[in-house]
C-alpha cells in the first residue's frame, strides 16, 4: 500500500479538503461466494477523480487537514436567493469522530489516494484483528477501534478489503451479503405455525440477529451486513 498523497492546489475559504472515491462495495452483487475475486481487490486501487459538490455521495472519503473521513450522510438547501449549500456529515476515519460542514454549491475538490486491499482474515485478540494479504500473505494489524462496527460480520477465513490512506488501514469492509452458520439459536418448537415468527440467533462471525422460527443451529443463512 506504498503511497505518495496528491498535495492540494486549489484554496478554499473554508477550509482545503482532497477528496477520494473509496469504491467501497457499491452494490449488493459486488460480492458472490462462489467467487469472492468479484468482491476482493487482489491490487492497488488509486483513485483520482475531481469532483464537486453535486458529486457528493455517502461512502466518498475526503481528507480534512491531512485525516481521512467518510462521507456518511448529506442534504441540500436550496435558497431563494443565491447559489445553494450542501451540508455534509463526516466520520473521521482515524479518530471516530463526527464532523459536520456546509459548502458553496459548485465547491470543488481534489481528490487524494486510497488503497483498497483485498485480505483475508486470520484471528483477532483483545487488541487487534489481524488480516492477511491475499497476494503477499503479508500480516496486516488492525486496531478493534477501526474495525468497529464491522468485527460482528468478520468469520474465520473471510476474504474482504482493508482500506489504506498514506500507508495506514484505515477502514474495514467486509462484502454486502454473506452466508453465515447459525452456531446457536432455541430449538423451532413443533406445531408453531404463526406466521412471522422470528427468534434470536448467533451466528458464526458472533452476530446475533432475528431469524425464521423454523430455522435451526448448524443452518446456513445469507445476510445482509449493510
Amino acid at each position: 500500500h506504498s503511497q505518495h498523497s496528491t498535495p492540494a492546489t486549489t484554496m478554499f475559504s473554508i477550509r482545503s479538503l482532497v477528496v477520494a472515491f473509496a469504491a467501497i462495495a457499491g452494490t449488493t452483487s459486488a460480492f458472490v461466494p462462489s467467487s469472492p475475486n468479484h468482491f476482493v481487490a487482489r491490487t492497488p486501487t488509486h483513485l483520482q477523480v475531481a469532483i464537486d459538490t453535486s458529486d457528493i455521495k455517502n461512502g466518498l472519503t475526503v481528507e480534512i487537514d491531512g485525516e481521512p473521513f467518510k462521507v456518511l450522510s448529506f442534504s441540500i438547501m436550496k435558497q431563494a436567493r443565491g447559489a445553494a449549500k450542501t451540508t455534509i456529515k463526516f466520520k473521521n476515519l482515524m479518530r471516530g469522530n463526527t464532523i459536520e460542514n456546509t459548502y458553496r454549491s459548485g465547491e470543488k475538490f481534489q481528490t487524494a489516494q486510497i488503497d483498497k486491499i483485498g485480505h483475508i482474515f486470520s484471528y483477532a485478540d483483545e487488541n487487534n484483528f489481524s488480516f492477511m494479504n491475499a497476494e503477499s500473505f503479508e500480516e496486516t494489524l488492525v486496531p478493534i477501534s477501526i474495525v468497529d462496527e464491522s468485527a460482528k460480520w468478520i468469520s474465520e477465513g473471510m476474504e474482504l478489503n482493508l482500506i489504506f490512506f498514506n500507508d495506514k488501514c484505515i477502514e474495514v469492509v467486509v462484502p454486502l451479503s454473506n452466508t453465515y452458520e447459525i452456531t446457536d439459536t432455541e430449538p423451532n418448537v413443533k406445531g408453531n405455525t404463526a406466521q412471522g415468527y422470528t427468534k434470536p440467533a448467533t451466528l458464526d462471525s458472533g452476530a446475533i440477529i432475528s431469524v425464521p422460527g423454523y430455522l435451526e443451529a448448524g443452518d446456513k443463512i445469507r445476510v445482509d451486513t449493510d
